[in-house]
């Protein structure tokens, strides 16, 4: 009964290697890598204020809060290329941020790529948008409300043309995808943007996880 016992016992114990190591082999044919969180949920390691001294982001309640005056909050990881980038965000009544991928490691609002965040600024281009690319002018979110926000960004080639394809998610419903046939930035950092003084923003579970590029 004993030997059976450890027969049974070392045929699941390979099995179970077996599986990990064939889900690796997956996982590395598909050219990805683990999903890496980039906030601990307690403190501002790896993320850096680039903007007015005034400006405040501090971590509450296990999420980072932007105030007052204008800045960016620059992720010190990366640069990054290829990937899947996802957050839960909220934005106050009235605000405007910016959630910023590929952007430079010390960035004005104008460096990078930025998927809006905004339920009711005055500025009319929405939660949803790729701001200056693709404007989505519909409230997707409500105000003072937390949502998932999910970019994936990779390299391709369309129609024989290299392009940056990206794709835009909210709340587990993807909006489009857009290709930047300029390619106007190749690779970068990430950031969030603390827009005004009447604009409050809040951010938790920031991940990432790298892809392979699709240009040969």
């Amino acid at each position: 009964m004993v030997k059976a016992m450890q027969v049974i016992l070392l045929t699941a114990s390979v099995f179970a290697v077996s599986l990990v190591a064939n889900h690796v082999q997956a996982e590395d044919a598909a050219g990805e890598k683990p999903w890496v969180s980039l906030f601990d949920g307690k403190s501002l390691d790896g993320w850096e204020k680039v903007g007015k001294e005034e400006s405040v982001w501090e971590v509450k309640d296990g999420a980072i809060h932007g105030s007052g005056p204008a800045s960016m909050l620059v992720c010190t990881k990366g640069p990054y290329t290829n990937f899947k980038y996802k957050a839960e965000i909220k934005i106050n009544d009235k605000g405007n941020s910016g959630l910023y991928f590929r952007t430079t490691r010390k960035p004005t609002f104008s460096d990078g790529y930025e998927a809006q965040i905004d339920s009711t600024h005055t500025d009319p281009i929405r939660t949803g948008s790729l701001y200056g690319m693709c404007h989505v002018y519909k409230r997707l979110v409500e105000p003072d409300t937390w949502f998932t926000y999910e970019i994936e960004v990779q390299d391709d080639v369309w129609r024989g043309k290299n392009v940056t394809r990206m794709r835009i998610t909210v709340n587990g419903d993807e909006l489009y995808q857009f290709l930047d046939f300029d390619q106007q930035w190749k690779e970068g950092y990430f950031a969030f943007q603390q827009h005004d003084p009447g604009s409050r923003v809040q951010i938790r579970k920031v991940e990432v996880q790298e892809i392979a590029s699709k240009v040969k």
